[in-house]
C-alpha cells in the first residue's frame, strides 16, 4: 500500500446553501506516509474540507475515496465548550465511541509524546492556552489513526512546544494534513502543499517543500502575466485590424469578422492569474480620549510553578502610549493574569479609574458566539452609525451578509477580526492582547502589527510569534519565568 493514494477528492463541490459555495469540482489525493500543508485565506473553507475527510460533512456532489479501513482523526483548532467542564479522563474517553477500559496507561504515553503532564482527573479549562493545545494534539494521536489531521496545531504553543510538535511531525510515520500559517513550521516538514483558491474555489496541489512551493507559484504567476500581456497586446492588434476592415466594407467585413473571432480565440486562451489572498486594510485603533498620569499598575503577580501558585513582586507602571509584552513559557499563568486584569481582579494590580479595557482573548470567549457581527460590533459603539459599522468592519473583510451571520459559524480566522473591529470601534485606553495572531492569515499579521506598534494607549501583550513581536515597540518586559 505504501506510495498509494489513501484519499481522492474527485470533483468534488460543496456548499452551506446556494448563498455559500465552498468547493467547486475539487480534485486532489494524498498518498500515504506524504505531510501535506493546507493553505487558504481565512473563510475559504479548510476545516470544511477536513470535515469532509471525517465524513462529518458529505459533498453536494462528486466522490471522496479514503481508502477502506483507514482511521482518520482530528486535532482541532480549539477544544469545544461542550468539553471543557470535562477531567481529562473524560476529555480522552471521548475520543472513542465504545469505552476503553485501560485509557490511564494510554493517556499517560500519549500526554508524554505532547510534552504534557499532568493528573487524569484535572478540569480542561484550567489548563493554559498552550496546554489546552497539547490536548488537543493528543486526542488526535491517541486515536492512532492512519490520517492525522491537524488545524492550527501550533497556535498558543511556546517556542518549545512547537520544537517538539516538529519534530514529533518529522519522526510520523503516517499521512498527515496540516493547516498552519507558520511558514518555518511548515517548511520543517511539508512534502507538498494544497492551496484552496477563495476565488475560484478549486484546490491547486503542489510538490516540495513549503519555500520550494511558494517560489514555484510566484514564478508560475510571472510566467502567466507575461504571457498574459503578450496576448492582450495582440488581441487589441486583431480588433484594431477588425475595426479597420469593417470600415472598408464589403468583402472586408468577412475578413474583419474573422480578425474579432480570432481575438475572442485569444482571449479565451488567456491563463487564469491565481489573485492573491485580500489582505484587511490598515488600520488603527484609536485610544480613549483625555487619558493622562498612571493607566496600570502592577506591583505583583501570581504564577503556577510545579502546578502551584506563586507570588513574585515587581515594579510596573504603564501610561499612555507604553506597551508591555509578558513572556514565559505555557502554563506559567499568562493568559490567567490577562484575564484577571482584563476583569480588574488582579491581585497587586491596578487599573486607573474610567479607563476603558479593550480586551482581546485568544479562545475569543469575549465574543457571545449567538450574536451577528453587525450585533457584536454595535454593542461596543458609543453611537450607532450603521455607515461607520459597516465601513470597519469592511475593512476587516466582513461585507456584504457576512455582516448578519452568528459569530459562532464564522471560521476561527474571522472571529479573530471581527474581534480586532470591535477593539476598532470601542476605542480602549488599556488594551490587553493574548495571542492576537492565533488563526490569522499570515498576510494581515503586518497591518496588525502597524496598528499595535500606533497605539497610542497603554498596551499588554502576549505572543509567542516572535517575527510579529519585533514588529512591534516594546517598552517594558515582564518575564513571569524569572
Amino acid at each position: 500500500m505504501a506510495n498509494e493514494s489513501i484519499i481522492k477528492f474527485d470533483e468534488v463541490s460543496f456548499g452551506y446553501g446556494h448563498n455559500h459555495p465552498i468547493l467547486d469540482e475539487v480534485d486532489f489525493s494524498a498518498k500515504q506516509g506524504t505531510k501535506i500543508t493546507l493553505m487558504g485565506q481565512n473563510g475559504a473553507g479548510k476545516s470544511t474540507i477536513f470535515q469532509l475527510l471525517t465524513g462529518a460533512l458529505k459533498p453536494d456532489s462528486g466522490i471522496i475515496i479514503v481508502s477502506e479501513k483507514i482511521t482518520v482523526a482530528t486535532a482541532k483548532q480549539v477544544i469545544p465548550r461542550d468539553q471543557m467542564d470535562l477531567t481529562v479522563r473524560e476529555f480522552f474517553q471521548k475520543c472513542f465511541k465504545q469505552k476503553v477500559y485501560d485509557i490511564d496507561p494510554r493517556i499517560d504515553d500519549i500526554l508524554e509524546a505532547v510534552n504534557l503532564h499532568a493528573p487524569h482527573d484535572r478540569i480542561v479549562k484550567s489548563f493554559s492556552g498552550g496546554q489546552q493545545a497539547r490536548l488537543l494534539l493528543a486526542s488526535a494521536l491517541i486515536q492512532d489513526p492512519d490520517l492525522l489531521l491537524l488545524d492550527e496545531p501550533t497556535n498558543n504553543l511556546d517556542k518549545a512546544g512547537i520544537a517538539h510538535l516538529t519534530k514529533f511531525l518529522k519522526d510520523y510515520k503516517k499521512t498527515c494534513i496540516v493547516i498552519s500559517h507558520d511558514a518555518d513550521f511548515l517548511n520543517a516538514f511539508t512534502d507538498g502543499i494544497l492551496y484552496l483558491d477563495v476565488f475560484t474555489r478549486k484546490v491547486e496541489q503542489y510538490a516540495g517543500n513549503y519555500f520550494d512551493v511558494v517560489k514555484q507559484i510566484t514564478a508560475k504567476i510571472e510566467k502567466d502575466n507575461a504571457k498574459n500581456a503578450q496576448l492582450s497586446k495582440t488581441i487589441q492588434e486583431k480588433k484594431d485590424k477588425a475595426n479597420f476592415f469593417a470600415n472598408k466594407g464589403g468583402k472586408m467585413r468577412i475578413l474583419a469578422k474573422r480578425m474579432r473571432d480570432l481575438a475572442d480565440e485569444m482571449e479565451e486562451s488567456k491563463a487564469d492569474i491565481r489573485r492573491e489572498d485580500k489582505t484587511i486594510r490598515p488600520f488603527i485603533i484609536p485610544a480613549q480620549e483625555d487619558l493622562s498620569g498612571e493607566i496600570l499598575n502592577i506591583s505583583s503577580f501570581t504564577v503556577i510553578k510545579n502546578h502551584k501558585p506563586v507570588t513574585r513582586k515587581t515594579d510596573i507602571s504603564l501610561k499612555k502610549n507604553q506597551h508591555l509584552l509578558l513572556s514565559g513559557p505555557n502554563g506559567i499563568g499568562k493568559s490567567t493574569l490577562l484575564e484577571a486584569l482584563a476583569n480588574d481582579q488582579a491581585k497587586g494590580s491596578v487599573i486607573a479609574s474610567g479607563v476603558r479595557v479593550g480586551y482581546y482573548r485568544q479562545d475569543f470567549s469575549t465574543l457571545n458566539f449567538d450574536d451577528t457581527v453587525f450585533q457584536s460590533l454595535s454593542a461596543v459603539m458609543d453611537e450607532q452609525i450603521e455607515e461607520k459599522l459597516r465601513a470597519t468592519a469592511a475593512s476587516f473583510l466582513i461585507t456584504g451578509d457576512l455582516v448578519y451571520k452568528k459569530i459562532g459559524n464564522l471560521s476561527e480566522g474571522q472571529k479573530g477580526l471581527v474581534a480586532f473591529a470591535r477593539l476598532v470601534l470601542q476605542k480602549p485606553g488599556l488594551l490587553i492582547l493574548d495571542e492576537p495572531t492565533n488563526h490569522i492569515n499570515f498576510r494581515h499579521l503586518p497591518i496588525i502589527a502597524e496598528a499595535l506598534n500606533k497605539y497610542q494607549g497603554a498596551m499588554v501583550l502576549v505572543s509567542h510569534v516572535p517575527e510579529f513581536v519585533a514588529k512591534i515597540r516594546i517598552d517594558n518586559t515582564l518575564d513571569l519565568e524569572k
